[in-house]
């Protein structure tokens, strides 16, 4: 019998690949942070002695959720400005509480909530764009979790960098210290078309090109700026980044809520990723993602929380129930968007927009040991779909464990490598400073 790390024995297993099956009565094991097996239980009980094993018969086991879109420090912002329009709750509430309290401290126990909320309902790899990644980065490295870093870029300056060169300067200096981290990748941030001229956009897509690295901007989030480009560019904003080199086969378009048909096929024909974020969206009175449609063009479309600040959490359980629910609506089909669909979107399609497909988003033997876990027992029942019950059912609060890269992070509902009273403390600290 091999000797090996850990052996998980789930009721369920969803592997997302391929889509829509479910496995029961198998195992799944585990060596040197990698999945090495996918058997039936019997099978493993031949074959393994684990280090550590976990018989699991009321729960399904599933991919860990990719949050491809958010702003982690912005938990602490949370429910600041509600229940503004977009440009009023950015310019009036948001930049100006950023530009008094945003520093290296704020960024780094911001990312600290924005983690453990995120392990407890079960997502695995995030997505951030903030100020500070230095801070974000050495959270994540210390949490366990795996992220794609964005650093931002804009005209003007933002705390922490006060000029245009210095985006570039600090964010290449981060790039170069992370290049062999095994959990966090860098990417380029231009905030948006609105908030980056042609010139900083040229350098971006020289520079990622160069790189080999993805691109994150907001796109077409509001009819607003799709409006506005039309004035001063005499094109959308799509068709102004397309001439700028900035779309390609490593661009994430977070947003995109005005899609016409000639948008549809520049995402098509540059091989771009969508990133629906409905429930900031809905918030914010943005619009909606035509998700439906984006899907059948054959565009890879992912799930992302946005910040807290818009949203209020960031529960990828909770963003796939409103994606599947707001995309029936918005295409009045019930049958669009299933809750297989939506959890291939908060999984393998995330994990591909963010580059990272060979090595997380399903459960299949050579990826990461990514992922997490969900008790269905109780008043949770009955369970004639374990997928619909974790897509539908808003039970994140079931979630009782999370693996990262082979490492449990999340065991019986309790974090592992994560100081939950200290978290708690340093958020209480930070309201009181806000408030007043």
């Amino acid at each position: 019998m091999k000797t090996i790390d850990c052996l998980i024995q789930p009721r369920w297993i969803a592997p997302v690949v391929p889509q829509g099956k479910l496995l029961e009565a198998c195992a799944i094991a585990v060596h040197d942070g990698a999945i090495i097996d996918i058997c039936t239980s019997a099978a493993a009980a031949q074959r393994y002695q684990p280090i550590n094993h976990y018989d699991l018969p009321e729960h399904l086991l599933f991919p860990g959720l990719v949050n491809s879109h958010g702003h982690a420090a912005m938990t602490l912002l949370k429910g600041f400005a509600d229940d503004q329009p977009l440009k009023v709750w950015l310019e009036q509430h948001i930049w100006p509480a950023e530009a008094q309290h945003v520093c290296f401290d704020f960024v780094s126990q911001g990312t600290e909530l924005a983690i453990a909320e995120m392990l407890l309902s079960g997502t695995t790899c995030f997505s951030d764009m903030y100020f500070y990644p230095q801070a974000a980065a050495k959270v994540v490295h210390a949490s366990g979790i795996r992220a794609q870093l964005c650093f931002p870029v804009l005209d003007f300056p933002t705390p922490g960098t006060p000029s245009v060169d210095q985006y570039f300067s600090q964010g290449l200096k981060l790039h170069d210290e992370m290049r062999n981290h095994s959990r966090i990748t860098i990417a380029f941030g231009p905030h948006a078309p609105y908030t980056v001229s042609d010139e900083h956009l040229e350098r971006v897509a020289t520079l990622a090109s160069e790189l080999d690295l993805c691109i994150q901007i907001h796109l077409h989030e509001t009819a607003e700026e799709v409006e506005t480009s039309l004035a001063k560019y005499g094109m959308r904003p799509i068709e102004r980044l397309a001439k700028l080199g900035i779309l390609g086969p490593k661009t994430q378009c977070v947003h995109m809520t005005q899609v016409d048909a000639v948008d549809l096929q520049l995402l098509a024909d540059h091989q771009c990723h969508v990133i629906h974020c409905p429930e900031s969206n809905m918030k914010l009175a943005s619009g909606i993602c035509p998700a439906d449609n984006i899907q059948r063009a054959g565009i890879n479309i992912a799930l992302g929380t946005d910040g807290a600040a818009s949203n209020n959490d960031l529960n990828m359980i909770g963003e796939m129930k409103t994606a599947a629910l707001l995309g029936k609506v918005a295409a009045e089909r019930a049958d669009v968007l299933s809750a297989h669909d939506v959890l291939t979107m908060a999984t393998l399609n995330g994990a591909k927009a963010l580059g990272l497909e060979d090595k997380i988003g399903s459960i299949e033997v050579g990826k990461r040991a990514d992922f997490a876990v969900l008790k269905i027992d109780g008043l949770s029942t009955p369970v004639y779909d374990p997928i619909s019950q974790l897509v539908y059912t808003d039970c994140a609060h079931n979630i009782s464990h999370v693996w990262v890269d082979g490492r449990l992070l999340v065991e019986n509902r309790r974090l592992t490598s994560l100081d939950q009273d200290g978290i708690i403390k340093n958020t209480q600290d930070w309201q009181t400073k806000i408030a007043n």
